[in-house]
């Protein structure tokens, strides 16, 4: 069903916000908006709707000279969270990237006016990490007449199995804010979701290594370990308690240590890896963390679906790496979405990306709100917590904080 309102997308990337957006309004974005950097990365949404719907819609960039056409009622973002995410490097409220998010807020906001702005970023958005960006979002939007909600959730509690915690943000036109619903899907488990696809458009592994032979770490699983089965047997026996020990690494130090995995290596004619193992028994033995980015099968969920994700996560039943059509499945991109030249460079643009099904929940939400479904706080400011269903906000009233 086709909602009343319209909506533009703002630096839409790889375009699983917009898809969600399109979904809860029932119909195509009415023009994007976006900067030269994130050329590359916007060009596969502008592809699909080419392509699936005979749409050329406007996409126009900002930095060189572009305006937007005229007023609509939603825009949504997708600005880089590597400002805020931990997994970056040198993350916090000063990153560069964080530039991004207040130029095209305070863009939007000054000069579109909708009645909703909202968009995604890494959990640190909500918490301490995100203080000082968050306030002056806060302080953009007060300024021209808006209201601001924050919502912290995580991607397996909207039914896709993967953890991908992430904040959202939104601007609400308005002297109050609402209170957005709650969500607790059921989640289909990640052996199913990837061997329940019957695409077989863009099915070229990733990474074309087989994993039982050419990563070490996994061969000495199988063969040591395990005495001797098969990747299918493994995959089909690990724990699905937690998605960490579907890592490699993780499953090795719940079983050994890595100096028994030392002689192994060295036995085996992996000699650059015996100092490796070295330095990861002593960093673990001095409290330390290590990295690890070694192969992962995936059984039940997974954690989120980003950096060397794409290239080390195995197939469930397949001795190989997953495929592109896969990794998009993942984040609930369609089964005719095309990755342009997809290539290993270009995979991490699939991560780059908010799940479908997460957007879409939020953009439901926008819609209800438009339409007067959601209850309205005397407030204009307010964190929710989907993980705990409790929320933060101070009443204009009393200006006391409250927890329900």
């Amino acid at each position: 069903m086709q909602s009343e309102f319209t909506h533009a997308s703002i630096v839409p990337l790889i375009g699983g916000e917009t898809l969600g957006a399109h979904a809860a309004h029932g119909r195509a974005p009415e023009y994007f908006l976006s900067y030269s950097p994130f050329q590359a990365n916007d060009k596969h949404i502008l592809n699909h709707y080419k392509t699936k719907y005979d749409s050329n819609i406007p996409y126009i960039l900002l930095d060189q000279g572009g305006v937007h056409p005229y007023a609509v009622d939603v825009v949504h973002s997708v600005c880089p969270c590597a400002g805020l995410s931990m997994l970056s490097h040198g993350y916090g409220d000063h990153n560069p990237n964080n530039k991004w998010l207040s130029e095209s807020t305070q863009y939007v906001l000054e000069n579109m006016k909708p009645r909703v702005l909202w968009g995604e970023n890494a959990p640190g958005f909500a918490g301490k990490v995100g203080d000082t960006v968050r306030n002056n979002l806060k302080r953009i939007g007060k300024e021209n007449g808006y209201t601001m909600s924050v919502y912290r959730t995580k991607s397996l509690l909207h039914g896709l199995p993967q953890v991908r915690e992430r904040s959202f943000y939104f601007f609400w036109k308005d002297d109050k804010v609402p209170m957005l619903n709650y969500y607790s899907r059921p989640y289909t488990p990640i052996e199913q979701l990837l061997t329940n696809i019957n695409s077989n458009f863009q099915t070229d592994s990733i990474n074309k290594k087989i994993p039982s032979q050419d990563d070490p770490y996994y061969r000495y699983i199988l063969e040591e370990l395990e005495g001797g089965i098969t990747h299918a047997q493994f995959a089909s026996q690990i724990p699905s308690e937690s998605a960490r020990n579907a890592d490699v690494l993780a499953y090795i130090e719940t079983k050994t240590n890595y100096v028994e995995v030392a002689k192994w290596m060295s036995a085996h004619g992996y000699e650059k890896e015996v100092t490796k193992c070295e330095y990861r028994d002593a960093k673990l033995a001095a409290g330390g963390s290590i990295m690890r980015r070694n192969t992962i099968v995936p059984r039940d969920y997974i954690g989120a679906f980003v950096g060397h994700y794409p290239v080390m996560l195995a197939h469930p039943v397949h001795d190989r790496y997953i495929n592109y059509r896969e990794a998009m499945t993942i984040m609930g991109l369609p089964q005719d979405f095309e990755l342009v030249d997809a290539s290993p460079r270009n995979a991490n643009m699939i991560c780059q990306n908010v799940p479908v099904q997460t957007a879409t929940d939020m953009a439901t939400e926008v819609v209800a709100y438009l339409n007067g479904e959601r209850r309205m706080l005397d407030t204009d400011y307010i964190i929710q917590y989907n993980h705990s269903q409790t929320s933060t906000y101070e009443e204009k009233a009393s200006l006391e904080a409250f927890l329900v």
